[in-house]
């Protein structure tokens, strides 16, 4: 593994009824170390997909529970987890498809 390298292992995927863009949460182990978990995945205008890092308000102000310190950090997550939505993303479309052929 490259020094600068982050594992990113266990992604999990909770989809919900999507509502403005939101897809659902999905939870990670960051390093083998960290569970990280209430990260929303929501769609982009343009396309493609974005993460939301949880927040909570206090008094009126959001405060951030957790998200990444550094950019190459960030696009790592996001990569890993745009694959496994991705993936799952095709795994019930061809499902779907597969059930469609047999009526």
């Amino acid at each position: 593994m490259p020094p600068n390298q982050t594992i990113i292992s266990e992604i999990q995927f909770y989809p919900v009824k999507p509502k403005d863009g939101l897809l659902g949460f999905i939870s990670f182990v960051l390093d083998g170390k960290f569970w990280m978990g209430s990260v929303a995945v929501f769609t982009r205008l343009e396309g493609g997909y974005r993460l939301v890092y949880p927040t909570r308000k206090v008094s009126g102000q959001n405060i951030n529970i957790f998200h990444p310190l550094c950019r190459e950090v960030s696009l790592q997550i996001e990569d890993a987890v745009i694959k496994k939505v991705e993936q799952i993303f095709n795994e019930d479309y061809e499902s779907t498809e597969s059930t469609e052929k047999m009526w």
